[in-house]
């Protein structure tokens, strides 16, 4: 293990600066520019860092040239975008927040970096914890959804499973959280633009997830390519510096964004490439990810007195640290050494599916079409989506396999053997044919139930994926309404990665599910789900619009002095829909029929010191088991500063055998009642608090009960 200082010591300037550079091979495109050749860079030592390299041969190949054939011999850093899955693609993360389950998120972390790790993989540039309200922005497939607490919890799991209990095991990578901060709240939904919100909204919804990440014990973040009310995060120093790592106490690596610290030039921040450098790395990022602005600009900015030496140094010093703890000096190889076990690749599968089965919201079954009863014996699989294994995996699918996914069409012929299933697809996922219609139609025609397909393309969501309209693409409705028209028992099936504008659809198909891109497994576990070999258990991690024009929608609002009220022209209303969204957030259903049986508060009052308990017990009383989750939300009823409807405050599982009772129990600590103040820092005031627990963010379907905080306002910390 290197002395870092003394390596420091012995460093030429062109040596920091490539520790501070990190360049893209071309195994995948991620990002506008390519790299190209990165040997000779390495060989040089102006490369520290490389994505998209993967696979041990060409991995060992390039970390050979930097151990033994550079001058201090310091090991490269490999980066690469694992973000739900390395080989094994799990669900999208979109889709995996529907599972409202951190040990599975865990569980999926821990699996990927293994994969990754296999690879030699050392660092994955995920999760990213963007809290997003705007289905039309692209990357909101890759993150929680609409709250800051699931947001905080996936956040936990994933730093927690990607990087295990030792960093510098072989089969650990490093995490890194993105994109910071409030890169889902883009002007318009369209990906890389401008941001402003609140600062309230800032503290509250955005940057919570972050602090979460910090305290599980990230090793990276990374700035989003957004700029904040004008202010680029790539330069954000009172957020990169003053709030990441002086109030949350961050100790590891910023990294910047693909090509992110060059375009602060064209943020009209920085004139030329070295005050876009100076800006950067003044402002605390420590990485270059394929800007080349260090290598070109800093020299430059040591010249023009923009940055003197000690900043590049606290820089190298952070990138040097990651890299020792990674493991990377003491067994600069030890990434891509351990054996691939065929049991152990199995259960990787199994628990793809698992993932898959789990992420699969049931948002409609109110003609009881599913599970298909025996008495199905021919199935007509229409749309563009039933034999789309490519697509299943979604975007972002890292070293995955589309030839190895598991499409719809695969799935329902396995699960149902003794059934005749046949495909067609209809129409195109874009574009305007509708010469497949009529044979889709007489397929249907002849079937005993239709399994609708319908969606997105895997590329339609992701980076540089915004959409203005939330409908269908192509002529996709065309076929489902030609469909529904027969009047056949009929599933619709929407692959996508966001909420698309189906209220036309639900009710006139027997059933809905939102089926999102469920990886490797898709095909096996949504047949899962139809044939009732599982039942649904997925709940929506945000609100689901009836149309565009709701958005941005989502539970938390805050009511306003006009609140929506029916027989009152002058509210807060829509003239042409409900203020409510399609599906309220935490919606799904499931086979069974749990209810809630009672609610109990352990203490209706309480100091700020204490803790206490809701108590809620369930009974499933239909007659298949079901996997019930409850909510537990909070409002603070008078307050300094006005609050939301609702704040969500836990989430617990159950799982009930039919006719089976059981128990959840929320202990909540009084500081989690806190909220940030009038001066931002959080705050506890004493007063009434109504709690609402149930099964989602539908006031209709939640228990309320009240608890009061004794004593004087305060701070939450004590």
């Amino acid at each position: 293990m290197p002395d870092i200082e003394r390596l420091l010591a012995e460093m030429t300037l062109a040596e920091k600066i490539g520790q501070l550079n990190m360049l893209a091979a071309g195994f995948t495109v991620t990002g506008p520019v390519l790299a190209g050749d990165i040997t000779g860079g390495v060989r040089e030592g102006r490369i520290g860092s490389v994505l998209n390299v993967f696979g041990v041969k060409a991995v060992h190949r390039l970390q050979l040239m930097a151990v033994e054939g550079t001058r201090l011999g310091i090991p490269l850093l490999f980066g690469f975008d694992v973000v739900h899955g390395q080989r094994t693609i799990f669900p999208v993360p979109l889709a995996e927040a529907a599972a409202m389950d951190p040990v599975l998120w865990e569980r999926t972390a821990r699996e990927a970096a293994m994969e990754a790790a296999r690879d030699g993989v050392a660092l994955t540039f995920a999760p990213m914890i963007d809290v997003s309200r705007d289905p039309r922005w692209g990357r909101i497939v890759e993150g929680p959804g609409e709250d800051p607490t699931v947001a905080s919890l996936f956040a936990e799991a994933k730093v927690r499973g990607f990087q295990g209990r030792d960093l510098a095991s072989p089969s650990a990578v490093g995490a890194t959280a993105k994109h910071f901060v409030a890169y889902g709240a883009p002007a318009a939904g369209r990906d890389y633009a401008s941001v402003d919100v609140s600062e309230r909204t800032l503290h509250e919804v955005y940057l919570p997830p972050f602090e979460a990440a910090v305290k599980a014990g990230v090793v990276a973040v990374m700035p989003a390519f957004h700029d904040l009310a004008g202010e680029p995060m790539t330069a954000h120093g009172d957020l990169l510096d003053r709030w990441l790592r002086v109030r949350t106490g961050f100790d590891g690596v910023v990294i910047s964004d693909y090509h992110a610290v060059a375009e602060l030039i064209d943020h009209g921040v920085a004139a030329d490439v070295a005050e876009a450098a100076a800006l950067a790395l003044k402002a605390g990022v420590d990485i270059d990810m394929m800007g080349y602005a260090y290598e070109a600009g800093l020299p430059k900015a040591l010249d023009r007195g923009l940055v003197d030496m000690a900043d590049v140094d606290r820089a190298v010093r952070r990138v040097l640290a990651l890299k020792q703890r990674l493991g990377l000096f003491d067994a600069p190889y030890g990434r891509g050494t351990a054996a691939l076990d065929e049991d152990h690749a199995a259960g990787v599968r199994a628990l793809a599916r698992e993932a898959a089965r789990r992420s699969v919201v049931l948002l409609d079954n109110a003609a009881g079409v599913l599970p298909f009863p025996d008495t199905v014996r021919r199935i007509a699989l229409v749309g563009p989506l039933g034999d789309a294994p490519y697509d299943m995996l979604g975007s972002w699918s890292a070293a995955g396999d589309g030839a190895e996914a598991v499409s719809i069409l695969n799935g329902l012929r396995a699960a149902m053997p003794g059934s005749q299933v046949r495909f067609a697809a209809g129409v195109p996922i874009d574009g305007n044919d509708e010469a497949g219609i009529a044979a889709a139609i007489d397929l249907c025609r002849q079937a005993d139930a239709v399994v609708l397909a319908i969606g997105e393309g895997a590329n339609m969501s992701g980076e540089a994926a915004s959409r203005s309209s939330l409908d269908l693409p192509g002529r996709q409705r065309a076929l489902a309404e030609a469909v529904l028209d027969l009047g056949k028992p009929t599933v619709a099936v929407i692959c996508a990665g966001r909420p698309l504008a189906v209220d036309w659809l639900v009710g006139r198909a027997g059933a809905t599910l939102a089926a999102w891109f469920l990886g490797s497994e898709a095909g096996n576990a949504i047949a899962d789900i139809l044939t009732g070999a599982a039942s649904p258990s997925g709940r929506l991690p945000l609100s689901w619009p009836r149309n565009l024009g709701q958005v941005p929608i989502f539970f938390a609002e805050r009511t306003g002095g006009r609140p929506d009220d029916p027989a009152d022209r002058f509210t807060s209303k829509y003239l042409d829909v409900p203020n409510t969204p399609l599906f309220p957030f935490g919606h799904g259903l499931t086979y069974g029929d749990v209810t809630i049986a009672g609610v109990d508060v352990e203490r209706t009052e309480i100091t700020a010191d204490e803790a206490f308990d809701i108590v809620v017990d369930l009974r499933n009383e239909g007659r298949v088991a079901a996997e019930e989750t409850v909510f537990l939300f909070a409002r603070d009823l008078v307050a300094s500063v006005a609050r939301p409807a609702m704040d969500l405050k836990s989430i617990a599982r159950c799982a009930l055998a039919p006719g089976e009772s059981g128990t959840v129990v929320f202990s909540l600590p009084a500081r989690d009642l806190s909220f940030p103040g009038r001066d931002l820092r959080p705050v506890l005031e004493p007063g009434e608090f109504e709690l609402m627990v149930g099964p989602s963010a539908d006031r209709k379907r939640l228990i309320p009960t009240r608890v009061r905080v004794l004593g004087d306002r305060r701070s939450a910390n004590g």
